[in-house]
């Protein structure tokens, strides 16, 4: 039996130049992550993230938080684990006309409402991406995100003898979990926006196949509410 700890990476810079960079928030989520790690005595045999920055810088302050038991943990770059580009999916999606009203107004809104309504218009995006009747118009259709990170979840049991650790994104990890518990991407959405950052979902890996233990566990960051984000 092996077993997959799949970590979704610490908060990005929402509303920066570069999303893809963390926030002062998310490198002290990975740190604090490698530091609960290390408490319990779990140390993977290797680290497997996807190839985004935030999955880079994420992998960056886990290995600082585990101190001398992370030092030579070999670290594998697979972007089978990348998140989808939601970049793309916005762009490509025309919002109804009162979302257009909305989010023409956003800039005069405080930070917390500009939030709520980006995941407004998020949500209505991703549900065009994922309902399957415009796959030719985006350059990642959903069924071919799905099968990518299929793919990836299943390189990783494969090569797992002992204990892993996947740092990626809420969509693969969101999708990994709802195959698991559903067999079908059915609940993607609704796992998808509860996805904690640095919150660790467990998988196990036995004869009988993937199993799910636990989803989206993030007691290592409840010491400090400021430390929960979602984004």
């Amino acid at each position: 039996m092996s077993v997959l700890l799949l970590v979704r990476h610490g908060q990005a810079s929402f509303g920066a130049a570069d999303y893809d960079a963390l926030s002062e928030t998310g490198h002290e989520q990975g740190r604090i992550l490698g530091r609960a790690l290390a408490a319990r005595g779990v140390v993977p045999e290797r680290i497997v993230r996807g190839g985004l920055r935030r999955h880079r810088e994420t992998v960056e302050g886990i290995l600082v938080g585990l101190g001398e038991s992370g030092r030579d943990l070999p670290v594998l770059v697979d972007a089978g684990w990348d998140e989808f580009d939601f970049d793309h999916v916005l762009r490509v999606h025309t919002p109804s006309e009162e979302s257009q009203s909305v989010m023409a107004s956003v800039g005069s809104l405080p930070p917390e409402e500009q939030r709520a309504v980006f995941q407004a218009f998020f949500e209505e995006a991703t549900a065009r991406w994922t309902g399957g009747t415009a796959d030719h118009e985006y350059a990642e259709s959903f069924p071919a995100f799905s099968e990518r990170v299929v793919g990836a979840l299943q390189r990783a049991a494969e090569a797992a003898s002992g204990t892993v650790l996947v740092v990626s994104s809420g969509g693969p990890i969101g999708l990994v979990t709802s195959h698991l518990l559903a067999r079908d991407a059915s609940l993607w959405a609704q796992l998808n926006r509860v996805a904690v950052n640095t919150a660790v979902t467990k998988v196990i890996s036995g004869r009988s196949g993937l199993h799910l233990s636990s989803f989206n566990e993030h007691t290592h960051l409840e010491h400090d509410r400021s430390l929960l984000t979602y984004r």
